[in-house]
């Protein structure tokens, strides 16, 4: 898997998985799911992404973003 690959599918996981726990457990879970589209919006904008960096820094291989 490439680092782009990961990091959709963690901030996709960590969304669903957010939901799922506002509406069975706690509702104050959804700020998990403002903190991910948080980070979106601020990596689209400055194109730095923690979850990604570490990836590289770990020597995940990088892809080329949706193709």
């Amino acid at each position: 898997m490439t680092v782009d690959r990961i990091v959709h599918l963690v901030a996709g996981l960590v969304v669903l998985i957010s939901i799922a726990l506002a509406h069975f457990v706690n509702p104050a879970w959804l700020w998990l799911t403002t903190l991910v589209g948080v980070n979106l919006a601020q990596s689209g904008v400055t194109g730095f992404c923690p979850l990604a960096f570490m990836l590289k820094r770990t020597g995940v291989k990088e892809g080329s973003c949706c193709s």
